[in-house]
């Protein structure tokens, strides 16, 4: 323990220490460096005509495909929209996910309350909106720009519905300073126009 007193009490141990502490926050620091340098360069040396393999499959409206399980868009509260474009109340919805669709309260590819900007003021109806078969080049436009600055987000999408699910939710469109609505009735979007900014 004496031992160990003296010792610490000595210059050149003090300065070792504080040497080995520089050398290993130095590295970090470089190697931190070099791993931003990296992803940076891939990003400018990415060739612009290559166009990323999109994974999504659009679903055209064919009505003869059987449909045995739904997904749908769980979070709502009183709504939901299943894959097939149906909005419905939630007590509504079947076993299978889906939408009952002989029930009054569901309407398929409905666009209540969604503006011509493809900004809706309810979560569901963009999503439904969204899934309308003519949309299909509206998003495959969009795909084709997000490329460059969305493809991790985008590439993990498998199909219209998921894509349509991502798209109102993640709008970065909608937001101004990012931290208020640029119009808090229409925050949902599915377009490629941003929603029309309200004033204060």
């Amino acid at each position: 323990m004496m031992v160990l007193r003296r010792l610490l009490r000595k210059r050149w141990v003090l300065g070792v220490v504080f040497g080995l502490s520089l050398i290993y926050f130095l590295t970090s620091t470089l190697k931190q460096e070099e791993r931003t340098i990296r992803d940076r360069t891939l990003l400018e040396v990415r060739d612009p005509d290559h166009r990323i393999p999109w994974k999504v499959r659009f679903n055209l409206g064919n009505s003869s495909r059987q449909i045995t399980q739904c997904r749908n868009s769980i979070q709502g509260k009183t709504l939901l929209t299943d894959e097939l474009g149906y909005v419905c109340e939630r007590k509504d919805l079947l076993v299978n996910g889906c939408c009952n669709v002989n029930a009054p309260s569901s309407r398929q590819y409905i666009c209540k309350s969604c503006l011509a900007n493809g900004c809706c003021s309810i979560y569901e109806y963009c999503v439904s909106c969204c899934l309308q078969p003519d949309k299909q080049p509206l998003l495959e436009r969009f795909l084709n720009r997000a490329a460059e600055g969305f493809q991790n987000l985008f590439t993990a999408v498998e199909d219209h519905f998921e894509l349509c699910l991502a798209k109102c939710r993640t709008s970065s469109q909608s937001v101004q300073h990012e931290n208020t609505y640029r119009n808090p009735q229409a925050k949902y979007c599915y377009g490629e126009s941003p929603p029309e900014l309200l004033p204060v």
